[in-house]
């Protein structure tokens, strides 16, 4: 998890059908998964709705380009996290681990340059309100899309394997308790809502249960509402569940 501020502490399964090639559920991995499901669904919708929003709609492109906004920050603070926390436990728990950081690293270092393209792009967008800039932000979108696509199925395929087996629940703890989120408590709430869209009926329970007592009342008065209206004025519709 390393958006760990931002998500709950998952319970060990949070992807549907497990973790991919037999990886060993592990609430590190499940947070992993999590947040790569989330981030790569959110930036193809994003490309998707941008291509056919008017270009001078200031509204439409507000809500296109916060969206952008928030995901940008959600995927610097997960990497940073990672960089800085939670590979480094990984590589004391097992050195062997060394050689796949280090290709994460170099990758991640380009994926991070695109997404400050996109919020570049965003910008542009704002002020300019023409086609070619909406043009510009969408493929960005897309270019990011599938960047992201390529990085997390590298990290699912080399690294989660090596999570699962070696760190710890304590080692696991200790990232989380050093990870600060940069995100609001309004779009933390957001985020969970995502996060929550593509779970199972059993997947949402346990998310659920992850959460303090306080923070899921809050979810059922206030954050369930608000993160179906935003999702509508992003959409245009309701999210699925």
């Amino acid at each position: 998890m390393p958006a760990a501020a931002a998500l709950p502490r998952f319970p060990l399964r949070t992807a549907p059908g497990g973790p991919p090639g037999g990886v060993p559920a592990c609430r590190a991995v499940a947070s992993e998964l999590l947040l790569h499901r989330l981030v790569r669904r959110e930036l193809r919708l994003l490309a998707e709705l941008s291509a056919w929003a008017p270009a001078d709609d200031a509204d439409r492109t507000r809500a296109l380009t916060r969206h952008a906004d928030l995901l940008g920050r959600l995927l610097l603070h997960h990497h940073a996290v990672e960089r800085e926390l939670l590979w480094p436990a990984l590589v004391r728990a097992a050195p062997a681990a060394l050689p796949p950081v280090q290709r994460w690293t170099a990758a991640v270092a380009g994926l991070d340059v695109r997404l400050r393209g996109l919020s570049t792009a965003a910008r542009q967008w704002a002020v300019a309100a023409s086609d070619r800039a909406r043009d510009t932000f969408t493929l960005a979108c897309l270019d990011l899309a599938d960047a992201v696509d390529a990085q997390t199925a590298e990290e699912e395929r080399d690294l989660l394997p090596l999570l699962a087996a070696h760190l710890s629940p304590a080692a696991w703890a200790e990232v989380t308790r050093a990870a600060r989120c940069p995100l609001s408590r309004r779009e933390r709430s957001l985020v969970l809502g995502l996060a929550l869209e593509d779970a199972s009926a059993a997947d949402r329970a346990r998310l659920l249960a992850g959460l303090p007592a306080s923070t899921r009342l809050a979810w059922r008065l206030a954050g369930r509402r608000r993160h179906r209206a935003a999702v509508v004025r992003l959409r245009g519709a309701p999210p699925a569940r």
